[in-house]
């Protein structure tokens, strides 16, 4: 893919393996900074992996993965999981009250989150005040959607992985999730890169996409190549998925 914008994340020839089972194939690509990218592919992809070695969860066996122009070796573990957030599908919660959830990544910093700083987290995630003090075991699975990107927000990533985060969400709040991530792209130039099984979703939402298959990467670009795919493989997985 040509992209005339600068890669906030580069793979460079990565590969990635788990006792002799190729995970990833010689990955080699970039997720365009300030851009939303949707990966997209059938189960067992590769696509989690590649997610997971973004923010260092998980290491390249070989190739060279860069973070903001650095070798993302060069970063300290914290400073990495600062700079790149994450997301995931089942939104996991401490017991106790948003604001907890929402202070706990200052916490682990030895700081503390004001409530007013905290408020501001929900207003940008579309929730009530009266929310703060609530018990996250009473809120919804939308609800714990946008707890759980509130809290990946507290330290201002620059780039935020979204790991099929709307897939076990009702219509309504699967939109207002879709909503909530186009308007931080929009308001913070947060790079975004979204794993989706939903190829509506991705090319409502992606500005590119990414569509990968057993390990590799398949086609790249932006995401109306899912509407008239280059290759027969991703035709045929695009008719599957009767985009």
């Amino acid at each position: 893919m040509s992209i005339d914008y600068k890669p906030a994340v580069h793979f460079n020839h990565v590969s990635y393996a788990i006792d002799g089972n190729k995970i990833l194939k010689s990955v080699t690509g970039s997720f365009p900074e300030g851009k939303i990218t949707t990966l997209v592919g059938p189960s067992g992809a590769g696509k989690t992996t590649l997610l997971k070695l973004c923010n260092g969860l998980l290491s390249p066996a070989l190739g060279e993965l860069y973070v903001k122009g650095q070798l993302i070796e060069s970063y300290e573990p914290t400073e990495l999981r600062r700079l790149v957030g994450i997301a995931l599908q089942s939104a996991p919660m401490v017991s106790g009250t948003v604001y907890g959830n929402l202070a706990l990544p200052m916490e682990l910093q030895n700081k503390k989150l004001s409530e007013d700083a905290a408020l501001q987290l929900l207003h940008d995630v579309g929730l009530e005040e009266e929310f703060l003090h609530r018990n996250v075991s009473d809120l919804s699975g939308g609800q714990r959607q946008k707890v759980s990107i509130a809290r990946t927000l507290v330290n201002q990533p620059a780039i935020l992985l979204l790991d099929e985060i709307t897939s076990s969400l009702d219509r309504t709040s699967l939109k207002e999730i879709e909503e909530l991530i186009v308007a931080i792209n929009r308001k913070y130039r947060t790079t975004m890169i979204w794993i989706t099984h939903n190829l509506q979703q991705a090319l409502d939402i992606g500005d590119f996409t990414w569509v990968m298959m057993e390990g590799e990467v398949i086609e790249t670009g932006e995401s109306d190549l899912l509407k008239s795919p280059a290759t027969e493989k991703v035709r045929r997985f695009v008719k599957g998925g009767a985009v």
